[in-house]
């Protein structure tokens, strides 16, 4: 570009000294000198703009095109990277780079939509199938009873039972998705209080322990010498945490072995961990756990019941107390859950009863 622009001056030069010289040795005769010299001063102009034109803008036009077929074929890399546009000051230089920047960024959120009405699509079609699940099964056993009105009082009392199941089932699925629903949304903030985060975990294992001795699980609280331990958090949703990772843990461990619940207090934080020694998280599934619906192994996980939803709320809670849930597993070892939570800045503690909390949130989602 710089041997064009070169090339260019130089030819100007001469242009102007020929027509100088031309000038001047037709000054000399008659009155048609002035005329003669305008007309080629003009050509040489002309032809001047014209070589300068062809080099100066025809080839930035073309470059201009050359970046749009970059960008068609999605090539931003490349066209970033070329930086001779970069080194040549002209107003050319501008319009390419603002191409490139919008091109850029409605391809950004061309793949952002792309991706949302990925997540919509899917998402709608695990609702649907969730959903149809326990009301096909409600609906079997309904259709069964009403077919045979006759049958004795114990095969009616059967049909009935499973009939309930699968709507309390559905029950709990809606509320899941309406918890994680209204999470997504902002609709539920966290209540930060001052509680006694010891005293809730000994209440939500006695919740959870009838649960637990069916398949002849011990569930064990490890605190050291702490007979209470004050966090700030919302009371209710690290309730819901607990719970949750302990049903999990319960789900996939085996029978005759024992659940830890670990609490480790620390300068500022205090660490919680629920330890199991269960079937263990295969890699490829370990960053993919906390989805809505994801399910290692979707028929045994369905035999084993719950929505699949219960680790999406998990996350849910803890990143809305600012911190993050990690996991560690080891096949056919178990798996380690553990987060933290914020020790109250010398805050008076409120006295909780869980089974009011309880009772209250029952009522409200009524």
């Amino acid at each position: 570009m710089n041997n064009s622009k070169a090339v260019s001056v130089l030819f100007g030069l001469i242009v102007g000294i020929i027509s100088t010289l031309t000038a001047l040795l037709l000054g000399v005769s008659e009155g048609i000198s002035l005329l003669t010299a305008a007309i080629i001063s003009f050509s040489s102009s002309t032809l001047l703009f014209a070589i300068i034109t062809e080099n100066l803008f025809d080839k930035k036009i073309s470059e201009i095109y050359s970046s749009f077929e970059k960008i068609r074929n999605k090539d931003f890399e490349t066209v970033e990277s070329d930086t001779s546009l970069l080194r040549e000051v002209n107003p050319l230089k501008g319009i390419n780079q603002e191409i490139y920047s919008y091109a850029s960024l409605k391809q950004l959120e061309i793949d952002e939509l792309k991706r949302l009405e990925t997540f919509r699509r899917e998402f709608l079609q695990d609702v649907s199938h969730e959903l149809k699940t326990p009301l096909f099964s409600a609906q079997g056993f309904v259709h069964t009873l009403l077919d045979n009105i006759n049958a004795d009082k114990e095969i009616r009392e059967k049909f009935l039972k499973k009939a309930a199941k699968s709507l309390d089932y559905l029950d709990l699925l809606v509320r899941d998705l309406l918890t994680i629903s209204q999470m997504e949304t902002g609709e539920i903030k966290m209540k930060m209080e001052a509680f006694d985060i010891v005293s809730l975990i000994d209440e939500t294992v006695e919740q959870i322990e009838p649960i637990a001795l069916s398949k002849k699980i011990n569930v064990s609280v490890v605190k050291k010498d702490w007979k209470s331990v004050i966090v700030l958090a919302d009371y209710y949703r690290i309730f819901q945490v607990l719970k949750n990772l302990l049903s999990n843990a319960i789900k996939y461990s085996v029978d005759n072995s024992t659940i830890e619940i670990q609490i480790e207090k620390r300068k500022k934080v205090v660490n919680l961990s629920v330890l199991d020694s269960g079937i263990g998280i295969p890699k490829n599934d370990r960053k993919r756990i906390f989805e809505r619906f994801y399910r290692i192994d979707k028929s045994r996980s369905k035999k084993k019941g719950g929505t699949g939803l219960g680790l999406a709320i998990v996350k849910h809670i803890i990143e809305g107390h600012k911190t993050k849930i990690k996991l560690k597993s080891k096949i056919n070892h178990g798996s380690r859950f553990s987060f933290n939570l914020k020790l109250a800045p010398n805050k008076k503690r409120k006295k909780k009863s869980l089974r009011k909390i309880l009772k209250k949130q029952e009522v409200a989602s009524l």
